[in-house]
């Protein structure tokens, strides 16, 4: 008599829309006007975990097209220039795919280094736009306001990594 094999199946539900929401929600709890001893909360772009993960953990169409829908929110509530965060966003996802093959398997630090520069290059991307649409640059110590605090989200995106890689064993 042959014995059922226990599998664990991890739909886009788990790796995709669950961690969209929970963006989304601290992304709106983060943009609240508290302070602490004169200082706001920080105002990391979430969703550059996203985008850098997704395409680590299972390349899909339903990533990007959440990843788009993800930009436009921040774009609408923060106000800013539409089109500017689904750029950066899916120029992110579209490199670590483009290096996927290069990336799987490395370890944490390799990863961090590869994450460090993916939001780099997001920020100057978005800085550039935002200068050339505002016709004047923006505050240098606002842009690090906020890539600080996404540098500092890396331990999201490789728990991330780490508990949803290799999540259904029918793909091994």
């Amino acid at each position: 008599m042959r014995r059922a094999v226990a599998m664990r199946v991890v739909g886009p539900t788990q790796w995709v829309l669950y961690p969209a929401l929970v963006a989304i929600a601290v992304t709106v709890l983060l943009a609240t006007p508290v302070e602490l001893f004169g200082l706001k909360l920080p105002e990391p772009v979430l969703p550059l975990i996203l985008a850098f993960a997704w395409p680590l953990i299972r390349p899909s169409m339903v990533a990007p097209a959440v990843l788009f829908g993800l930009g436009l929110f921040l774009d609408m509530f923060w106000g800013g220039t539409l089109g500017l965060w689904p750029l950066c966003l899916l120029s992110v996802y579209g490199v670590v795919l483009a290096s996927r093959n290069l990336l799987a398997g490395q370890e944490t630090q390799i990863l961090f280094v590869w994450y460090a520069l993916c939001v780099l290059s997001a920020f100057i991307v978005a800085y550039l736009v935002v200068t050339l649409d505002a016709g004047r640059a923006p505050s240098l110590l606002s842009l690090l306001g906020q890539v600080v605090p996404t540098l500092l989200l890396f331990p999201a995106a490789d728990w991330m990594i780490q508990r949803f890689d290799d999540g259904d064993v029918r793909f091994r």
